[in-house]
């Protein structure tokens, strides 16, 4: 029998201010409104023509980076899809060097090369962005693999779309993160309608973390759009992969308020069903808990908001000054050397 569980924080999963202090309540809305102030300059940087190429923005999902901020070890591994500014600004990542990455500048986290799909960064153990739907997913679980023959109580955090939950990649993957019992907390990120068809008109499983039931892995389905509940979700999954008993499966349930990239008007869905969503706009309801429940100040709250400002033309100030990388260096960075026979370090 699968250990499934069926339970949906949607419905079941309410605020409650006294389960978390002021400190945790400040970093949500912190990393939140960081992430929404980036994405939002970058379409500018976008449409100004500073930007090109391929970009996809986290607008109306920062709930998700808010919650992975606080509910994550920093030992902890993380890969994830195309959308993932806001994820790679939750895990540490300078808002100045990501910028410029989306600018193409040598300053830029991958020095230019990767793009707005391609952040890496080692030093905050996140393993990108990676622009092949669904590439990330056994990546995810091979990283799973090297943490349990490690021997560490790391687990690896594998995000990805409700598009690429339809790659063959994902079940391969479940299928041996299973039969291993590997450390991969797997993550779909359901915004509904992957590049711009709905998950309805593309498989007749609605409710995505029920796959996980085929290969008896525990799974649920949280709320997307409250950074308690992700919190609590990833929590309550990491714990069940610390104690040794093999992966987990999240489905997050959440809205993306633009379209699936900058070339995308959006027009598949009607205003009403984006204005239902705007309504649980996650930085709107969290700032209105904190004051509403005198967690902090207004005072308090526009000062993180000046900060971010601040932080936010700071960054692209760089972005902007910062050089083009050289031609020169076309091929670093790509290949390491290694003598034969190939041996592992």
């Amino acid at each position: 029998m699968a250990e499934t569980l069926t339970k949906n924080s949607t419905d079941k999963a309410k605020s409650n201010s006294s389960l978390y202090n002021k400190d945790t309540y400040l970093k949500w809305f912190e990393v939140m409104y960081r992430v929404r102030r980036f994405e939002e300059q970058a379409l500018y940087a976008y449409s100004q023509q500073k930007i090109r190429g391929f970009c996809h923005v986290y607008i109306g999902q920062e709930a998700i980076a808010g919650g992975i901020a606080t509910a994550l070890r920093p030992e902890d591994k993380l890969v994830t899809a195309y959308r993932q500014h806001g994820v790679a600004l939750a895990r540490g990542l300078d808002s100045k060097s990501c910028m410029a990455e989306l600018y193409g500048k040598a300053t830029g986290v991958v020095k230019g090369k990767g793009g707005s799909m391609h952040f890496f960064s080692k030093e905050h153990n996140y393993f990108g962005g990676n622009g092949i739907v669904g590439a990330q997913i056994p990546i995810g679980a091979g990283i799973g693999l090297a943490e349990k023959y490690r021997g560490t109580d790391n687990l690896s955090m594998t995000m990805f779309g409700d598009g690429a939950a339809r790659q063959g990649a994902l079940y391969e993957s479940f299928n041996m993160a299973m039969t291993w019992k590997l450390p991969v907390l797997f993550v779909v990120e359901n915004n509904g309608y992957a590049m711009g068809t709905s998950v309805e008109r593309t498989s007749n499983v609605h409710d995505l973390y029920k796959i996980g039931a085929a290969f008896d892995m525990p799974s649920e389905a949280i709320d997307g759009m409250r950074p308690e509940s992700v919190h609590e979700g990833i929590e309550r999954a990491a714990a069940h992969i610390r104690a040794g008993k093999g992966p987990y499966f999240l489905e997050i349930k959440t809205y993306r308020y633009k379209g699936h990239s900058v070339s995308d008007p959006g027009k598949y869905r009607s205003k009403d069903e984006l204005q239902e969503y705007k309504d649980k706009d996650p930085i709107i309801i969290t700032e209105r808990n904190i004051i509403d429940n005198n967690i902090a100040s207004l005072e308090e709250i526009d000062t993180i908001k000046n900060n971010i400002e601040t932080e936010i033309s700071a960054a692209m100030e760089f972005a902007e000054n910062s050089p083009l990388p050289m031609a020169s260096d076309l091929y670093n960075d790509n290949y390491v050397q290694k003598d034969y026979p190939f041996i592992m370090d």
